[in-house]
């Protein structure tokens, strides 16, 4: 008999597992509060972003922290209402800063990025969605000399671990983007980044997929998790029970709550993010870009330019600040002179993040049969095949491809 398996979480962490231990041959149930791929998957900013894995605290990040809080139009925004429930979550962030702590991250989320194409484009083939991963990379842009030797630490990491990169200047720029200011001084050209041409299509169509060979999808909230017996009960809100041998709690920033109730919490927050998309640009992009400076990114995708980024710290429950999103558009149309913001759309959503920046996938320390997958932060298109492929090797028994000592429940 096939062993049955409930996912928690319908994003593309949630979409790319329940289709991988399918086609292992599990029995699989993937379950949401919504609708499939309508949180944070609906609005990434579409990058598989191979080389994004250099650890956010260190000490040229705490430097900027003061700043960035007092900036209204800064990339960090902490609402002071939920500034006491940050205390815990910022001290943690500190200590990923050691150096030894911030050289194990970087080699950790090193292992991941060095996997993500060789298991993203498998599983697009599987679907018959291989032309949704576009050819084109990623370009870092630099306003100023000093920008570029600011970011200059994460450019050396790149090459350290093999990713390439080539920089570029003046007329270079413009030759691969002509729609950048002539005002950027330096590029630097990242060609495995990749986007794909719209992410919440790329849930659907993963969703579709394993529908079709006979998975189950349903919409209602979990309330809990039981172990019972040899396997585990998921219990949603009015009291409906869904039997299983295994459970995969792959939720977002609302696997807090899941973990809590088993008895082992975890100290996983929302980054809230926004972005605008634009439908009517007036300019056409071939790459997409990042401003590390100001922290946000424009990606050609869903038929249109996304702008998007910047980290509201403010929990779940706040009401959306759109502001935050309007401040993405002005600095994007910085970077490119041409941008109109016209047909747009406004959107928030909330990152699942740990302090350390590294996801948990792992079986729970306390439940047999319970396993997670969250806390991807920014990464969550990126990792999510690579993930996927973790997550069933440990279920299935075969022997993932990393050591998996690093994304741990029992870190923390």
């Amino acid at each position: 008999m096939s062993k049955t398996t409930v996912v928690v979480g319908a994003g593309i962490v949630g979409a790319a597992i329940a289709f991988e231990l399918q086609r292992r041959g599990r029995q699989v149930t993937l379950i949401d509060r919504d609708q499939p791929g309508l949180g944070a998957s609906f609005g990434n900013m579409a990058s598989i972003a191979v080389s994004e894995f250099m650890a956010v605290s260190r000490p040229a990040t705490w430097r900027k922290i003061p700043r960035w809080l007092l900036d209204p139009e800064g990339p960090v925004w902490l609402r002071p209402s939920y500034a006491p429930k940050m205390t815990s979550w910022f001290l943690r962030f500190i200590l990923a800063g050691r150096p030894s702590r911030v050289a194990a991250i970087e080699a950790a989320g090193a292992s991941l990025c060095a996997r993500v194409l060789d298991d993203l484009k498998p599983m697009l083939e599987a679907i018959g969605a291989r032309d949704m991963l576009t050819d084109e990379g990623c370009l870092a842009i630099y306003e100023t000399e000093a920008e570029f030797a600011a970011d200059r630490d994460h450019i050396t990491l790149m090459g350290n671990y093999g990713f390439t990169h080539q920089v570029l200047t003046g007329k270079a720029i413009r030759d691969l983007e002509p729609a950048l200011s002539p005002h950027i001084a330096k590029a630097v050209l990242l060609p495995a980044n990749r986007s794909i041409r719209d992410p919440y299509q790329l849930v659907l169509k993963l969703v579709d997929a394993f529908r079709q060979a006979g998975g189950i999808v349903l919409s209602g909230e979990v309330e809990r998790v039981e172990r019972r017996g040899g396997g585990a009960d998921v219990v949603l809100a009015g009291g409906t029970r869904l039997a299983a041998s295994d459970v995969v709690l792959a939720a977002g920033v609302r696997t807090r709550a899941l973990a809590a109730r088993l008895g082992e919490p975890i100290p996983l927050e929302t980054e809230r993010g926004y972005h605008t998309q634009i439908m009517a640009p007036g300019i056409s992009m071939r790459h997409s870009i990042i401003w590390p400076e100001r922290a946000f990114m424009v990606t050609p995708t869903a038929g249109g330019i996304r702008v998007g980024g910047n980290v509201e710290l403010a929990g779940l429950d706040a009401a959306p600040d759109y502001r935050r999103a309007r401040i993405l558009v002005r600095h994007a149309q910085r970077a490119l002179p041409g941008l109109k913001a016209e047909e747009t759309s406004e959107w928030m959503g909330h990152r699942p993040a740990f302090p350390d920046t590294l996801p948990i996938i792992s079986a729970s320390s306390r439940v047999p049969g319970v396993w997670y997958a969250t806390g991807h932060g920014h990464l969550g298109l990126t990792y999510s095949a690579t993930t996927a492929r973790l997550i069933a090797d440990m279920m299935t028994g075969a022997p993932p491809p990393v050591d998996m000592k690093p994304y741990s429940i029992t870190r923390f």
